[in-house]
């Protein structure tokens, strides 16, 4: 199989999934007799390429899902329900993706599980994967995923979730994508470009919903530069602007707009407000960094997190002087992950260099993504030079 043969597999994994779970199938099952199709598909598509992929993969999954049936005594009344297989040809168009992934964020569901269930099924993550971004083992995700498939079951397609949870899942998608190793980014957007659409401005949580799209494309907007041509990472000051999709930031602003005129202030909004600064901002030095902290404190409000509180430590050190950075990051958890790296860089800014370095290296140990570790193993590397 081909890389693009892998990304359409996994585009059309949550439509066949869908298309099951409307057409009668419980969750858990349907989503096994997909993953077994895309095993087959795997098999096949190299020597016999499909005239209409998604259609073969729900004809291969409805008679996975039948076989599965027919042999479980225990579900002969299913079986009665589904036992006049649908003709083969072209699926359905209709996309169902946005419906699983209310399915996935129903309120039996702890939050932890419906976002390790959506990553899963619908966004198209491997169990390894997700384990890596909660920081657990892989076994324990793979029963928490087995215990939620478990839970929504029975549940019918059309029965709501949680929409805060839902813009959870789609925010922690899209970071997947934005940095991890499967492109998710774009489907984020459309998904949540979609949800925005569904639900509408009246909602209580439309301006929350508008304001993680735009905050989706004012940092989709800096991709095209956050990287060097060797892959490593390019830190924000040093990004070249001119690289920056200048209409999705145009947009992104618009969306943010109208959305905080609606006086409905949440946390995305804040988090797209900062971005806003940033995107606004001619060059690096001229980034507006009190309207940012004072941003960082509404976020402080609004969340009470020791991420930002984190982010914001290093946003006084930009406004205020790195000593001032440094006062705000002694009150946050130093368990946290970037916090070292956070420390080297206010001491960096203050003038230590032998302190900075020996943090950039640690915080270099104790990175998880390869390209984190690389550049902050050259942030260590280059000051030990300047000693």
């Amino acid at each position: 199989m081909t890389s693009v043969d892998e990304v359409l597999l996994r585009s059309l994994t949550p439509r066949v999934l869908g298309i099951l779970v409307r057409r009668g199938a419980d969750f858990a099952a349907a989503e096994d007799a997909v993953q077994d199709a895309l095993i087959d598909a795997l098999r096949v598509w190299p020597v016999e390429p499909p005239r209409d992929p998604q259609g073969w993969l729900v004809t291969t999954a409805w008679r996975r899902f039948l076989d599965a049936t027919r042999a479980d005594a225990a579900r002969r009344r299913r079986e009665d329900r589904v036992d006049e297989e649908p003709e083969p040809g072209t699926a359905s168009g209709a996309d169902d993706t946005l419906q699983l992934y209310f399915l996935c964020a129903h309120p039996s569901l702890t939050p932890s599980s419906a976002v390790a269930l959506t990553l899963r099924a619908v966004g198209g993550l491997t169990t390894r994967q997700i384990a890596q971004a909660y920081l657990v083992p892989e076994p324990t995700m793979a029963q928490r995923i087995s215990r939620a498939k478990r839970t929504v079951a029975a549940v019918r397609l059309d029965q709501p979730g949680d929409v805060a949870t839902v813009l959870r899942v789609l925010y922690l998608v899209f970071n997947e994508g934005y940095s991890g190793e499967v492109d998710l980014a774009d489907e984020a957007i459309r998904l949540t470009r979609q949800l925005a659409a569904a639900i509408g401005t009246d909602h209580e949580l439309g301006s929350e919903t508008a304001g993680l799209l735009a905050l989706m494309l004012l940092h989709h907007a800096r991709r095209a530069a956050r990287t060097a041509a060797d892959g490593s990472l390019v830190p924000l000051a040093e990004q070249d602007r001119s690289r920056w999709d200048t209409a999705a930031i145009a947009e992104g602003v618009e969306i943010l707009q109208a959305a905080l005129a609606r006086d409905r202030l949440g946390e995305f909004q804040a988090q797209a407000a900062i971005a806003a600064l940033h995107a606004d901002a001619p060059t690096a030095a001229e980034t507006d960094w009190v309207q940012i902290v004072e941003w960082y404190d509404e976020l402080v409000r609004l969340t009470d997190s020791p991420v930002v509180r984190l982010n914001r430590a290093v946003a006084v050190g930009e406004a205020d002087g790195p000593r001032a950075g440094l006062a705000a990051l002694a009150t946050v958890d130093d368990s946290l992950p970037r916090h070292t790296a956070a420390a080297a860089y206010l001491h960096e800014r203050d003038g230590d260099l032998a302190t900075a370095a020996r943090l950039y290296a640690e915080a270099a140990r104790q990175a998880t993504n390869l390209a984190e570790r690389d550049h902050l193993t050259r942030q260590a590397a280059r000051l030990n030079t300047l000693r």
